[in-house]
């Protein structure tokens, strides 16, 4: 555990840096939405990598998030930082309730109930004009401020999402690391092993989804105060897909791993803006890459390559 906790003190401390190294707005506001993307890839890294379950509705979540705390803080006037909590417990009281019946299925059964409830929630994001703006989305939303400092600056945004996207992390390491995270990791592996010692797989399944639906939905607020507009384009099913992408690319089963991934998805389109059209074929081809050369993701299939190209090298030098 002292391991881990180092390896994070480093993680968090060039995090904390990396404002000092970079310079210019424009990287300051996609390290910004690296922090967020982080935050959902941890998310769903807990549900998928560690108690193996798919979903493809995590997007949804995230809206939801996004957009109870505008329009409590827009239409109602609430205070942001009530609003917050607030509307990741509703989302994740939801997704206990909705989890029940939804986690009882299996395999690709699970994975399209998951994405009919996506399709549900982003469809409701763009029926209820009054409340949402429909399509047109919700402006006016307020930055997040403490005392004096108001969070409307890249770099203060840097700050604040990776706060909580440091918090996040360490809060899913110990998680991992805790007799809560072994019972994952054994139902993932078999879970009629699991129920057999003891664990009580289903409960276990729907609290992950409730937790990992709560962190997507404060990920959502953090976007939605920090953009300052939402519109129901931001949570439909192609980001389901992409934080999917994340989260296999990056590594299963892996904290680090949801942060490689996530950066490198939300670096990527910087670099194909031009085949913009074709970005959902540009992920379906990695995720096929990744899941036949490098199964364990990037946290993983780097290292082993890395060893692979050294060691006949070394055996050269030896002959």
């Amino acid at each position: 555990m002292k391991k881990e906790l180092l390896k994070f003190l480093a993680f968090a401390v060039l995090v904390l840096a990396a404002p000092y190294a970079l310079s210019g707005g424009y990287i300051m506001n996609v390290l910004v939405f690296v922090g967020i993307n982080t935050m959902l890839a941890v998310a769903l890294n807990l549900l998928l990598g560690y108690a193996g379950q798919i979903s493809l509705g995590h997007a949804g979540f995230f809206g939801l998030g996004a957009y109870l705390s505008g329009i409590l803080t827009t239409t109602a006037g609430w205070n942001p930082w009530l609003v917050m909590p607030l509307a990741a417990a509703l989302v994740g009281v939801m997704a206990f309730v909705i989890g029940f019946p939804i986690l009882k299925l299996k395999g690709h059964y699970l994975a399209m109930a998951t994405l009919g409830l996506g399709i549900i929630i982003y469809i409701v994001f763009n029926e209820t004009v009054d409340y949402t703006g429909g399509p047109s989305g919700l402006s006016g939303i307020p930055n997040l401020s403490a005392g004096s400092i108001t969070f409307d600056s890249d770099v203060k945004n840097y700050y604040l999402i990776w706060s909580f996207t440091l918090a996040v992390c360490l809060f899913a390491i110990n998680l991992a690391n805790s007799r809560v995270g072994r019972a994952l990791r054994a139902i993932h592996d078999s879970e009629v092993a699991a129920r057999v010692v003891g664990v009580n797989a289903r409960l276990l399944k729907v609290q992950i989804f409730a937790l990992s639906a709560m962190i997507s939905a404060l990920a959502g607020s953090l976007y939605a105060h920090t953009m300052t507009f939402i519109s129901p384009a931001s949570f439909g099913f192609n980001f389901s897909i992409e934080l999917l992408t994340m989260v296999v690319i990056g590594g299963l089963g892996s904290i680090y791993g949801s942060f490689l991934g996530a950066a490198l998805l939300t670096l990527l389109p910087e670099f194909l803006r031009a085949a913009q059209d074709y970005d959902i074929v540009i992920y379906g081809g990695m995720l096929m890459v990744m899941v036949m050369f490098m199964p364990g993701g990037l946290v993983r299939g780097v290292p082993d390559l890395v060893r692979k190209l050294v060691k006949p090298r070394g055996g050269d030098r030896h002959a």
